[in-house]
């Protein structure tokens, strides 16, 4: 029998021999590990979190830049993008100084820059993730120190520098007075921390959407919306050029100044013009609303380190085996087979592929025919649907994440690597050729131009097969991370002027490749060669066939010889 002063007996709560003595011992080391926890978690909360976050943003982005030179030239051409289209935007905004209009220019335009700050991070890869909330769960912070923390922390980067000179040069154009001068200088800081604010609360309350296919379907219906609601920004700024000009834009300017957080430039507008009863009530409503912003962020913030990660639950479901049937069965056999059905599942079933393809088919359908609705269309804009839709073979291997490394043990050679690429062309080429000639009869038929039909579906279609051109060497070359945990950002911290300049030099050059055919239908245009211009449908076909497997064949050696770099580049997230 086991006696009472026995080792193994004291820690056995099961042992009756342990009586009050051994429940006293139990109970001794029980307190010593929770008065230790609860003395760190008193320090911790104790320390000051808002300088550590600042300084931990300022090192994760410049740790960011280390060892790519191609990453630093991208960030910072792009900090100097950005520093020299605000100076001269700031600028512009500054000349309207002393303008009938200035007001109604500053109050809208910082409408659209609040509204920009709350959806486009969601769905364009401008996003900071440096400091992503989820991520602190297991530290013991309390949610008002943290969210004081983050907010200061999301001051410091390209975009609150941008929105920065904005705000200034939209107080300069209606600042009037000494007393216009004291209420700019309150007002361009309300605005900058107004945007930063909304963009953190909608963007926590939002950070579970795409944990489930619901919230998924509800954030590709938002992207729509975006899209639609940029093509009528579009419209409306060419009104402006019809008579009545920005006098047009009063009804509109009259509500938005009482949106905040706008309402801190209309507050500007008000003391210039001796409103001080109205200028009181806008930044009221300015500091009410900045107050409920952040208390919103607070709870949401709160209940999102509190409750569980519907993607942890949804994984721990039984999963449902399905077999290639269906259409899948007419598939070729093989790697290519395999590959096609690979993509184009990922569009349908993975939220931020399909995101950006759903975006990419919507603003491609709504740009040429709310044009043709306008009267101010072209059958050639349907070009544009097929350049957004070229856009998403671009960086084909971030979508595999480091999921990329079961794809690259199964290639041995360029051969191997060029059947991977041809296939995931394949994949895209099955709707984008549809649908570039769906949106170009469509154009055609709103307009009325059918005569025009064949040439411009020969351009879009020998744009298309430039932009799989260019965008396997892109690719190749330069592949980056694309964050598996994060909701809304498609680029990981520190590369997204990487991303921004290979989409942008990749348009460019597929301009160039495809300019031989855009030449001659402007020449047969020109010429008044129309009842020839047919000849241009054959011709984009073969020049866009062409160009995609020149581009396959020139970027499959680099994919083989690049298996690690890529693999490490994509798996940064």
């Amino acid at each position: 029998m086991t006696s009472p002063a026995s080792p193994a007996s004291p820690a056995s709560p099961a042992t009756p021999a342990t009586g009050a003595a051994g429940t006293t011992v139990a109970a001794a080391g029980a307190v010593a590990p929770a008065a230790t926890s609860a003395t760190s978690a008193t320090s911790v909360a104790a320390v000051p979190l808002t300088p550590i976050f600042i300084r931990l943003k300022l090192s994760l982005l410049r740790n960011g830049l280390k060892g790519s030179s191609k990453r630093k030239a991208a960030y910072f051409s792009s900090l100097a993008f950005a520093l020299l289209v605000g100076f001269f935007l700031t600028l512009g905004l500054a000349l309207l100084h002393g303008n009938a209009h200035a007001g109604t220019v500053v109050v809208l335009l910082a409408g659209i820059l609040a509204l920009s700050w709350a959806f486009m991070p969601l769905f364009f890869p401008t996003g900071d993730e440096t400091l992503d909330p989820s991520r602190l769960v297991m530290l013991p912070l309390r949610p008002r120190p943290l969210v004081r923390a983050l907010f200061a922390s999301s001051l410091v980067g390209i975009g609150p520098l941008f929105t920065l000179c904005l705000a200034a040069g939209s107080v300069i154009a209606v600042a009037r007075g000494a007393a216009g001068a004291v209420a700019a200088v309150v007002a361009a800081p309300l605005l900058l921390l107004g945007c930063v604010a909304l963009a953190r609360a909608v963007a926590t309350a939002n950070v579970r959407l795409l944990t489930s296919r619901k919230g998924r379907d509800l954030a590709l219906l938002s992207g729509l919306l975006i899209a639609v609601g940029g093509q009528l920004v579009n419209f409306g700024s060419q009104r402006l050029f019809e008579a009545g000009g920005l006098s047009t834009l009063e009804p509109a300017e009259a509500v938005v100044r009482w949106l905040p957080p706008a309402t801190a430039i209309g507050m500007v507008d008000s003391v210039s013009e001796g409103a001080y009863g109205v200028a009181a009530a806008q930044l009221a409503l300015t500091l009410a609303a900045l107050a409920g912003l952040l208390w919103f962020w607070e709870r949401s913030l709160t209940k999102l380190m509190v409750t569980p990660d519907g993607s942890t639950i949804a994984a721990a479901r039984p999963m449902k085996q399905r077999g290639g049937v269906g259409l899948w069965s007419l598939l070729p056999a093989g790697r290519t087979g395999a590959a096609v059905q690979r993509t184009l599942r990922y569009v349908v079933r993975d939220p931020k592929t399909k995101a950006s393809w759903v975006t990419a088919l919507a603003i491609g359908l709504i740009v040429p025919v709310f044009n043709a609705l306008q009267g101010t269309g072209s059958v050639y804009l349907a070009t544009f649907g097929a350049g957004m839709l070229g856009m998403q073979m671009y960086n084909q291997f971030g979508q595999d994440t480091s999921a990329f490394w079961m794809v690259a043990q199964t290639i041995s050679g360029p051969r191997d690597a060029y059947v991977e690429l041809r296939a995931r062309a394949a994949a895209l080429a099955l709707v984008t050729v549809p649908y570039t000639i769906l949106v170009t009869v469509v154009t055609a038929a709103l307009i009325g131009n059918w005569s025009a039909l064949p040439a411009a579906t020969g351009v879009s279609l020998a744009l298309l097969g430039s932009m799989l051109c260019t965008g396997a060497l892109a690719s190749a070359r330069f592949p980056y991370s694309i964050p598996s945990d994060g909701a809304f950002k498609n680029v990981v911290p520190g590369q997204a002027g990487l991303a921004w300049a290979g989409i942008f030099g990749g348009l460019l050059a597929s301009t160039v490749i495809c300019a031989p055919v855009i030449a001659l239908t402007i020449w047969l245009n020109v010429a008044d060669h129309q009842d020839v211009s047919w000849i241009v449908l054959p011709l984009g076909v073969a020049w866009g066939a062409l160009a995609t497997w020149a581009g396959l064949r020139l970027a499959a050696p680099t994919v083989a010889r690049k298996l690690p770099e890529i693999l490490w580049a994509v798996s940064k997230g």
